[in-house]
């Protein structure tokens, strides 16, 4: 088993060894992956945040050996979310660009400097100083989210889908949850009535096969916030989104889910 981490702003992860491919999802700069095999430029990996397997150029990687793999995952994690873009500029006055959920592997708040391999970049900016309460969080790093464009696979601020915004703003939040609203869904406590959800909890919604399709996380006043044409918040009720803008239900909820506890 090789190691590895992405050295990318966002990198596409795909099923299959060919840019031809859909976009399955995506991997984040500052996340850690575990390589399985290569073909020509294409490395084989599985995302350890969350489990995702699939193909991406090993450009976009810098490998560890697994004692600094095995660091870096036990170490405490920093999340990036000013105005949800940063940059960061390496040894060779190179410039990165980092969006909201990259993480900053052995950060220095001193001198605003992180470390992958061997390499030492510094922030041009502070990363995101969260409050206690976990459920605000959430509710404030989703919000930051607001307008973005939704794109299918996608966990950036230029393009995220309904799971990706639920996943990153989690992530940010301190708390690991799996990428697909399918798998999502398996985790936290079911809640039985709307009125009884607090604001950071996820709704889930289902099609007419009874299949999960989309996810969004419960606010304030009956509404959520989701990804769909963009992120948005809508009203929500017993039936599922009433899109303000349409005056007609979108979405059909199926259930709610109290990941904090």
């Amino acid at each position: 088993m090789k190691y590895a981490i992405a050295c990318s702003s966002v990198i596409p992860l795909r099923p299959e060894p060919s840019d031809k491919c859909e976009m399955l999802t995506q991997v984040l700069f500052g996340e850690l992956v575990q390589i399985y095999k290569y073909a020509g430029n294409w490395a084989s990996i599985k995302n350890v945040s969350d489990g995702y397997l699939g193909w991406i150029d090993k450009k976009n990687l810098i490998q560890l050996t697994e004692k600094q793999f095995k660091k870096l995952k036990c170490s405490d994690k920093t999340f990036i979310l000013p105005d949800l873009i940063s940059y960061a500029t390496d040894n060779n006055n190179c410039k990165y660009l980092l969006s909201a959920g990259s993480n900053l592997p052995k950060y220095n708040k001193k001198d605003l400097s992180f470390v992958i391999g061997n390499k030492k970049f510094n922030l041009t900016n502070t990363p995101l100083k969260l409050g206690r309460n976990k459920r605000e969080n959430i509710c404030n790093i989703a919000q930051s989210f607001l307008n973005c464009t939704y794109l299918w696979g996608g966990k950036n601020p230029f393009g995220i889908d309904c799971s990706g915004l639920s996943q990153v703003v989690y992530k940010i939040a301190g708390i690991n949850i799996p990428r697909d609203a399918s798998k999502q869904v398996e985790k936290g406590t079911p809640i039985t009535f709307l009125n009884e959800s607090q604001p950071g909890d996820l709704a889930f919604f289902d099609n007419e096969e009874g299949q999960i399709i989309h996810v969004g996380i419960i606010l304030t006043n009956n509404t959520i916030i989701h990804s769909s044409g963009k992120v948005r918040i809508d009203k929500i009720d017993h039936e599922g989104i009433f899109n303000i803008e349409t005056q007609r239900y979108t979405h059909k909820l199926r259930v709610i889910k109290s990941i904090l506890g």
